[in-house]
């Protein structure tokens, strides 16, 4: 008998979900940054371990916050519905910065939205502190409610991993694989390469621009010479920003493409054109009809 379920992650912005989840599937699914507020959609990947008879749909969430706009909001509600759905939650905190409000927080929220479901924590990061700061952040995180297990972990490093995944394949219901055992996310392929340029924005612009940078592929063509052409356009919120990202002479936005080509490519195995435009759309974020093309639900 296989068993295959769904996991959530919850937990504040940074805490390294992304990271996280990469590792467990094995291929790049979620983008990874570290300025917070990255994950945007609930981003699914798929681990499957044939010969042990278990797949793993590992649900990355935005970091749980308050919402602040209709982009927000939508995350915050994505976040409680997932919640609500999953076979298993799993808490990840930064062992960096501690257990702090935020965290006690998002674990009686936890309980408030599915008190039935089984809550592991992973405290990531662990590679960057001491053993005694990893003995005092192991114990704070045994001490909040509605935590069950408490893995210490480094998704980066790939250490600690393999006992969180078995516990985590332990939990979930016995069934059928969900989808095919070669399949490693379930996010469609436009909003997949949007995400891989939106990537290497975040890389590229880092202190100089806030989270106000969306991208939408808008289309993606497969010519007869082999070669796949993807025209993309990059929202930002106002025109000093769509400076910043095109840059002197158009220096920024081609360090982008360039980057982001070479991602396209090894995702689709193909050599790829991409064409990338800026455009300025005020107060995005609050544009109820621009998320829904975007895909955030």
């Amino acid at each position: 008998m296989t068993r295959a379920g769904f996991v959530g992650l919850a937990g504040r912005p940074n805490a390294g979900k992304s990271t996280l989840v990469n590792a467990i599937v094995g291929a790049h699914v979620a983008i990874v940054s570290d300025r917070p507020q990255t994950t945007r959609r609930a981003i699914r990947g798929v681990a499957t371990d044939e010969a042990a008879g278990w797949q793993l749909v590992m649900t990355d969430l935005p970091g749980v916050q308050r919402p602040r706009d209709a982009l927000t909001e939508r995350m915050q509600r994505r976040v409680e519905r997932e919640i609500a759905d999953s076979d298993a939650v799993l808490l990840v905190i930064n062992g960096e910065q501690g257990v702090g409000p935020g965290d006690r927080f998002i674990s009686k929220a936890l309980l408030a939205v599915n008190a039935d479901t089984p809550v592991l924590c992973a405290v990531n990061k662990l590679d960057r502190v001491s053993d005694a700061e990893t003995a005092a952040v192991l114990s704070a995180a045994a001490e909040l409610g509605g935590v069950d297990e408490v893995f210490p972990l480094s998704a980066k490093a790939g250490e600690g991993l393999e006992p969180l995944v078995q516990r985590l394949a332990e939990l979930v219901p016995e069934g059928p694989f969900m989808f095919p055992p070669e399949q490693r996310s379930d996010v469609p392929s436009e909003v997949q390469l949007a995400e891989l340029v939106r990537e290497q924005v975040l890389r590229r612009t880092r202190e100089e621009l806030p989270h106000a940078v969306e991208v939408e592929v808008e289309e993606v063509d497969e010519r007869d010479d082999g070669l796949t052409e993807v025209h993309a356009k990059v929202w930002a919120e106002t025109e000093s920003q769509k400076g910043i990202l095109i840059g002197k002479g158009g220096a920024r936005i081609k360090e982008i493409g360039t980057a982001a080509r070479a991602e396209l490519e090894r995702e689709l195995g193909t050599r790829v054109f991409l064409d990338l435009q800026v455009r300025v759309r005020p107060r995005w974020r609050r544009d109820e009809g621009l998320l829904d093309r975007l895909g955030i639900e």
